[in-house]
């Protein structure tokens, strides 16, 4: 059975940093593609990063320059590593995995950035 789970949230102020790891069980982090996905309240969620099996990365706008994706191989987990956190990055997010056109998800991780 395909796990995800999303770890490394929490409250930070702006400017602040956060790294989240996606662990994966019952499924390949290196040969799958995969995004972080968030969702703030009362919004649609929206498509932050995504890692392919290549390595190629694809980054939001809004979060280019400040978020960086990384892979773990052997521990099959990828990390988002956030910096400069603003307060509009306030989400919860989470981890997305496809395979053979299935979707898996990840329950998320809230973050939290505020004064």
């Amino acid at each position: 059975q395909v796990q995800l789970v999303e770890s490394g949230g929490g409250s930070v102020q702006p400017g602040g940093s956060l790294r989240l790891s996606c662990a994966a069980s019952a499924i390949s982090l290196s040969i799958n593609p995969m995004g972080w996905y968030r969702q703030a309240p009362g919004k649609q969620r929206e498509l932050v990063a995504t890692l392919t099996s290549n390595s190629d990365t694809n980054y939001a706008d809004s979060v280019k320059g400040r978020f960086t994706l990384s892979r773990d191989n052997a521990k099959n987990t990828v990390y988002l590593q956030m910096n400069s956190l603003k307060p509009e990055d306030t989400a919860v997010y989470y981890c997305n995995v496809q395979r053979h056109k299935t979707s898996y998800w990840g329950r998320g991780t809230q973050v939290t950035v505020s004064s």
